[in-house]
């Protein structure tokens, strides 16, 4: 077990993930985010991996999600959204325990926003809300997350789960990216001076309607 910090970020994709990841680096925190490339990394056995299937290798392997990581001292984006093989470890309530377990030194925080201001942005992220339709995620099957209804029920059940899992920790922030102290939060969570906060990975401007049409299904 190891006291060391790690800052890991539990939020959606489009909930911050990428702004707080750049934060934590300006910290001088060794940060990854979503995945390792090569110039981040000096074992080339990881080089190119997603951040969420080396933490699945670890927890089925020795037990330890971040075994294969250990280069790391922060994580922003940690889900893999791959058709076929996608990975959520922040939804996984084993992984997030034996985090937990492995280093008690851990501050989790969760990047949040407005459910359906975070909806929108997925839906107006590439293809991402097509590729959440056709994987199976936790808490939403195969077929379902076309429309913002559903996106934001299971945006809502997830920032729920984890309220629920770590009631009461303070090892837990859930961190509202547009608050005016996210910075201040921050900072005093992880004890570390955050010298740069604002916005990055914009979404390109382009309206969407995501609604089914007459006559359609809503999955």
């Amino acid at each position: 077990m190891s006291d060391r910090l790690r800052v890991i970020n539990l939020g959606l994709p489009k909930s911050g993930t990428t702004t707080l990841a750049k934060a934590l680096a300006r910290a001088r925190l060794r940060t990854v985010d979503h995945r390792v490339h090569a110039k981040l990394t000096d074992v080339t056995e990881i080089e190119g991996a997603f951040v969420g299937h080396l933490i699945y290798e670890g927890y089925y392997g020795s037990g330890d999600p971040l075994e294969r990581l250990h280069e790391f001292d922060a994580f922003g984006e940690i889900s893999v959204m791959h058709d076929g093989n996608p990975a959520w470890p922040q939804m996984d309530f084993g992984v997030l325990e034996a985090i937990r377990h492995h280093h008690p030194g851990v501050r989790f925080v969760a990047s949040y926003r407005d459910p359906a201001a975070l909806s929108q942005s997925m839906l107006k992220w590439n293809n991402l809300v097509q590729r959440i339709k056709r994987n199976p995620l936790p808490g939403l099957p195969v077929g379902y997350g076309r429309d913002t209804g559903q996106r934001t029920r299971w945006i809502d059940a997830h920032y729920a789960f984890l309220d629920r899992i770590f009631a009461g920790d303070p090892t837990f922030l859930r961190l509202d990216v547009a608050a005016p102290d996210a910075a201040a939060q921050l900072a005093a969570h992880i004890g570390r001076d955050i010298p740069w906060w604002g916005q990055a990975n914009v979404n390109p401007a382009k309206p969407e309607n995501d609604e089914p049409k007459a006559g359609q299904g809503a999955a």
